[in-house]
């Protein structure tokens, strides 16, 4: 053991005395992995597999005023090839004001601000110290320090093992309190290191330019939110986190999110390509990223490296995200919720040509979604009467919905209603059914139209409750503890509708966005946790809430899903009453799209079941996972009524593509209820819902 330390020392002390600008640190770094790291006269070489026995390298430059990478490898064959050089990671920081007194504080939506002051920053690198670190399959470079403003912090370069890929971050906090923030990024060169950049447009065709003549940047609208330089020797593509990245908005408009060229934003000189953020968003409300005092925001990108051309990039890129595509799984049907597309008022009812296939219908096929619950008719419509206008728009509704669905696709009638219970919250029924919002007093509740059959008009929400117990529809809260609906669901957790079974719970969405965060969606994921701990057997739906659906908006990045165990979908005109069953019984996991749960049980029990901790509280927790970016961490969350508990367990060994089966075991006695959380390394994730827990009965012997 002495002679291998004294060997460490050595190895320290040689790299110092060759010439490095500053310490390596490597008590950290585990000799015996996958990965190796060697001090270097000029700084540090961090070299890894990147699968199919060929290997990745990077030459990292600790000399103050030299490019960070020196030089960006890949073997070919067994081969070295140089696919860049002398480059260096680029982060411009726009720090603005967020409102923390009007709504709700960090959980704001509306805020605008874009049309407040800001200012950006380029985020600076001091070489003063370094270290390797060893994590897992992967293998951490951390550089001190960068700063930007009051922003401080480290660079942290992450290599995995079995893939091309690596991530670059720039990891800032700051004590200043009501900020907000947003950024751009990427890989920078005093000179062109590239013969062409190339992306996937918004029609999915792959596109290149030559650069040689470009005298200023370019912002691009992509499709995989991808940019790719190319060379004779191979491509090196620049990417976000395809979830995270992106703060959330009412509209998923394509908004250039990558950009290339000289001088950017004349903040950044040199030829570069990377990632950005529009300011402006939709122009709507734009929340922009929350970033709390002391909080380390991680500014990042991803690189993926390969020998082949800006194709062959692309396509392993695309692997992540299955192409943007929710994929099937046995015994499961994809779900999506929350879409104010209003194609009913805007085009049929407006007397637009309304195509075989419209563009919306295009877009869910495409993504892999099986079935579709709209929001329609959201402050566009005559919810409350008069009776044949809002009779032949529900009318128009329900043709579209039967005329759009088939053997692989529903698109089902839905509306966010926003009368009666308080806030804004969404209705589902399992089949067509005709309703008005109002009710004058001499009215009957229900009665039988000529036209359209059975009517009802609701007044007062007793009477809304009763409608969703006769034709057997679920309510939820939209978007809870934020936009309309801040402060519900707990303003009326009391009420009787909302414990009725007919109260389906709340809806999920990655919203607010906090780049410190390991999760996404935190406000739910809490809310998800206190409904349980008030008693309830509620669930968490994901949801979009987008207001148009168009092949050329970036969907994937502001979608999420529910895969909801189905053999097979139902009919239309039958009615699609297994659907809201398997939502009611909880039958159902929400993910991003790159983390599967396709089985979950503790102690043998299923989500919506109820499970038996055997003496001690001793429990199983069985889980399938199946990834693409390799996983983060997987968290068992259980209450008692009172409180949360969280339980992380550490996933970090893991590579990219696996599927495995996992068995957890665990503490659960006096807990009420459990579920489990799945997060990777770029921040997509997938929750089961609960599984509900009692005390195991003692037999008393007479």
């Amino acid at each position: 053991m002495l002679i291998k330390k004294n060997i460490l020392i050595f190895f320290l002390f040689s790299g110092l005395v060759a010439g490095a600008q500053l310490r390596v640190d490597l008590s950290g770094f585990n000799p015996k992995g996958e990965a190796k790291a060697n001090v270097q006269k000029e700084g540090l070489s961090i070299n890894w597999p990147v699968g199919g026995n060929e290997r990745g390298r990077l030459h990292i430059n600790l000399q103050k005023g030299q490019p960070l990478f020196s030089s960006i490898q890949q073997t070919k064959k067994g081969a070295w090839k140089e696919i860049a050089s002398n480059l260096s990671p680029s982060f411009l920081l726009t720090v603005g004001k967020r409102d923390l007194v009007s709504q709700n504080g960090w959980n704001i939506f509306f805020d605008k601000t874009n049309k407040l002051p800001s200012k950006t920053f380029t985020v600076d690198l001091e070489k003063q110290r370094a270290a390797v670190i060893s994590q897992g399959s992967r293998t951490v470079v951390k550089i001190s320090r960068v700063e930007a403003g009051t922003f401080n912090g480290d660079l942290e370069i992450t290599v995995y093992n079995g893939s091309p890929l690596f991530n670059v971050a720039a990891v800032l906090a700051t004590e200043m309190d009501s900020t907000a923030i947003l950024y751009d990024a990427g890989l920078v060169g005093e000179k062109n290191d590239w013969n062409k950049i190339a992306w996937a447009n918004t029609n999915d065709k792959l596109q290149s330019v030559g650069v040689g003549a470009l005298d200023t940047s370019r912002n691009q609208a992509v499709k995989y939110r991808t940019i790719i330089g190319e060379n004779a020797h191979g491509s090196l593509a620049v990417f976000p986190a395809p979830h995270q990245y992106f703060y959330p908005l009412d509209e998923a408009f394509n908004l250039k999110f990558t950009w290339y060229g000289p001088n950017y934003k004349k903040l950044v000189p040199g030829f570069g390509l990377g990632i950005r953020q529009d300011p402006m968003g939709d122009n709507r409300w734009v929340p922009w990223f929350n970033a709390p005092p002391g909080t380390k925001q991680r500014l990042n990108f991803f690189c993926l490296l390969s020998t082949g051309d800006a194709g062959t990039a692309l396509t392993a890129v695309k692997r992540f995200t299955n192409g943007d595509v929710y994929r099937a799984l046995p015994g499961y049907k994809t779900m999506s919720s929350h879409f104010h597309n209003e194609y009913v008022m805007n085009v049929l009812l407006a007397g637009k040509p309304s195509p075989d296939t419209p563009n919306f219908v295009r877009v869910f096929k495409n993504t892999g979604i099986n079935i579709v619950h709209l929001g329609e008719f959201h402050y566009t419509a005559h919810p409350k009467g008069p009776d044949e206008k809002r009779l032949l728009e529900l009318k128009t509704l329900f043709d579209m919905c039967r005329t759009h669905s088939d053997a692989d696709f529903l698109l089902l009638p839905g509306e966010e209603p926003n009368e009666f219970f308080g806030g804004h919250w969404l209705e589902f029924f399992p089949k067509p059914v005709y309703w008005i919002m109002s009710r004058k007093e001499e009215a009957p509740f229900v009665s039988a139209d000529p036209v359209y059959g059975k009517v009802y008009r609701i007044g007062n929400k007793a009477e809304m409750l009763k409608l969703l117990e006769l034709e057997n529809g679920l309510a939820w809260t939209a978007h809870p503890r934020t936009k309309g609906s801040t402060g519900y669901p707990d303003k009326y957790k009391e009420e009787a509708f909302f414990a009725s079974d007919r109260f389906f719970g709340a809806a999920w969405k990655a919203m607010p966005a906090d780049l410190s965060q390991p999760r996404l969606g935190k406000r739910v994921l809490d809310l998800m946790d206190d409904m349980a701990n008030w008693g309830y057997q509620k669930h968490v739906l994901a949801e979009a809430d987008l207001f148009s659906v168009e092949p050329e908006n970036e969907m994937y990045a502001h979608l999420n899903v529910n895969y909801l165990q189905l053999d097979r979908l139902p009919k239309f005109n039958e009615g699609w009453h297994p659907v809201l069953d398997a939502m009611r019984q909880g039958k159902f996991f929400v993910t991003t799209g790159e983390i599967l749960l396709p089985h979950f049980t503790v102690n043998g029990k299923a989500p919506g079941e109820t499970a038996v901790p055997v003496k001690g509280g001793k429990t199983t927790i069985e889980l399938d996972i199946n990834w693409t970016f390799p996983l983060q961490f997987a968290e068992i969350v259980s209450g008692d009524g009172k409180a949360v508990y969280r339980e992380r367990i550490n996933l970090d060994n893991t590579k990219p593509f696996g599927k495995k089966k996992f068995s957890f075991q665990t503490n659960l006695v006096n807990r009420k209820w459990v579920r489990v959380e799945v997060w990777d390394a770029a921040v997509n994730g997938a929750f089961t819902q609960q599984v509900w827990l009692q005390a195991k009965t003692a037999i008393v012997k007479k």
